[in-house]
């Protein structure tokens, strides 16, 4: 179990990734609020590249790091073209509806996104798919996650519309790692379940397994 939460928060950042990806909405609004638009911008694109600078300095896996420091950019860039503080969250918002659509689409179409994902990074393949019981288990976890991305996008839009520029750095915050770790605990149980362990550690237990008949 341990072993099955510790991959799945390694490939998202892990809580610290999860945590730093807020740092940058914390800082833009009161920012904006204080000394207008161009300074929140330039202190979020500050924020997003200190803690990428961190995390090399740390030794830490820098992949979310970067992809967070670029979608900060083109929030930024969205909310300079726009010449509105609520720009800055309009990527988020039609992010969570693209992804709601596709994870919602992968049920569809019988092919559950959380096991594909799954069994694409940890070598378990595709076979699951023939093994109801296992399908409907990732089905499960899928549906999960198109129901955090598809409230994300609801309420956040809403906001949005009613240009609640404040409310939407909350929601966004309050939407974001919170929500992630209730769908990452639901994930990791129908992986466990699934009987579906991280490769490395199945194959240590089969050779260890190998070398006591031996």
């Amino acid at each position: 179990m341990a072993r099955t939460e510790q991959t799945l928060l390694e490939q998202m950042g892990g809580f610290s990734g999860l945590i730093y990806s807020t740092l940058p909405v914390l800082v833009f609004v009161p920012v904006n609020t204080v000394a207008g638009l161009t300074a929140a911008i330039w202190a979020a694109l500050g924020v997003a590249a200190g803690v990428l600078v961190w995390r090399l300095y740390r030794r830490s896996p820098v992949q979310p790091a970067i992809s967070g420091f670029l979608g900060v950019g083109v929030c930024a860039f969205i909310a300079y073209r726009m010449g509105e503080a609520k720009g800055f969250f309009l990527f988020g918002i039609y992010t969570s509806l693209v992804y709601a659509g596709v994870f919602a689409l992968s049920i569809l179409f019988r092919r559950p996104l959380v096991g594909v994902i799954w069994g694409a990074l940890n070598g378990h393949g595709t076979s699951w798919r023939a093994d109801r019981r296992i399908r409907k288990l990732y089905d499960l976890a899928t549906v999960v996650w198109v129901v955090v991305f598809g409230a994300r996008y609801l309420v956040q839009s809403q906001l949005y519309d009613t240009d609640h520029t404040t409310w939407l750095a909350v929601a966004r915050i309050g939407m974001g790692w919170p929500l992630t770790a209730v769908a990452l605990v639901i994930t990791v149980w129908a992986v466990r379940r699934a009987g579906h362990l991280p490769a490395e550690k199945s194959d240590s237990a089969a050779a260890g397994t190998d070398s006591a008949r031996a």
